[in-house]
């Protein structure tokens, strides 16, 4: 799991200097950034989603995944547990930036591939390059967004590390991996179409609960496994 560690602590020094930064710089330019970090948030959902293989699966992950996510109420559940922790940074707003540091350093091909590679080969390169890319994001975010991106190394620790420790265990049914598999390839198109919400939402275009959007992501290699077979 090194290149889990060396992910997380770009992303604590990058996020702990934005945090340092963005409080000693003007609302206007802060609102500015923000403006910017959701620019580059809807260019980076656009890209992954056109890269789905199957654009009905994609469809119905992200349609199946909305309902399901409101039916469980996941956004609320999310909001009410960052709100606990923001009592301990005396009230700062934490939950746009733990949602959106979660989403941008999580879903895309760079962090399954990369987790999957660690875990099976020992092979971290390609998470060193990921955190490098995450340490300047983390402190854009941060400035940008407030604390609550460093929220997101628990994600990161739970997500990527526990990719590396299955595929470790796994490692005799992973041999043959591939990230142009379908799974892996909708699972980052239904990734994207989440990120492109949270665009939306950080530009005030129109206010997601993109978390209600976050069962997509189970569902799409579910629903390409199903295709395939079909």
């Amino acid at each position: 799991m090194i290149g889990t560690w060396v992910n997380m602590a770009t992303v604590l020094v990058g996020g702990s200097l934005g945090w340092a930064l963005g409080a000693r710089v003007p609302s206007r330019v802060r609102e500015g950034a923000t403006i910017g970090v959701g620019l580059a948030t809807v260019v980076l959902g656009l890209r992954l989603a056109l890269g789905t293989g199957n654009i009905l699966v994609l469809m119905l992950s992200v349609i199946l995944g909305g309902a399901l996510g409101a039916a469980l109420r996941v956004g609320e559940r999310i909001e009410r547990g960052t709100q606990r922790v923001e009592r301990l940074f005396r009230g700062r707003p934490l939950g746009e930036g733990f949602l959106a540091a979660s989403l941008l350093f999580c879903v895309g091909p760079m962090a399954l591939l990369g987790a999957i590679q660690d875990g099976l080969y020992g092979d971290w390169s390609l998470l060193a390059a990921k955190s490098i890319l995450d340490g300047i994001s983390s402190l854009t975010l941060a400035a940008a967004l407030g604390p609550g991106v460093l929220l997101s190394l628990v994600v990161i620790l739970a997500y990527q590390g526990g990719l590396t420790v299955a595929a470790s265990l796994l490692s005799s049914h992973l041999a043959g991996f591939s990230p142009q598999a379908p799974a892996a390839v909708e699972l980052s198109a239904a990734g994207g179409a989440v990120v492109l919400a949270l665009g939306i939402t950080l530009l005030r275009l129109r206010e997601f609960k993109v978390a209600d959007l976050l069962p997509a992501l189970a569902l799409a290699p579910l629903l390409a496994w199903v295709a395939s077979v079909l």
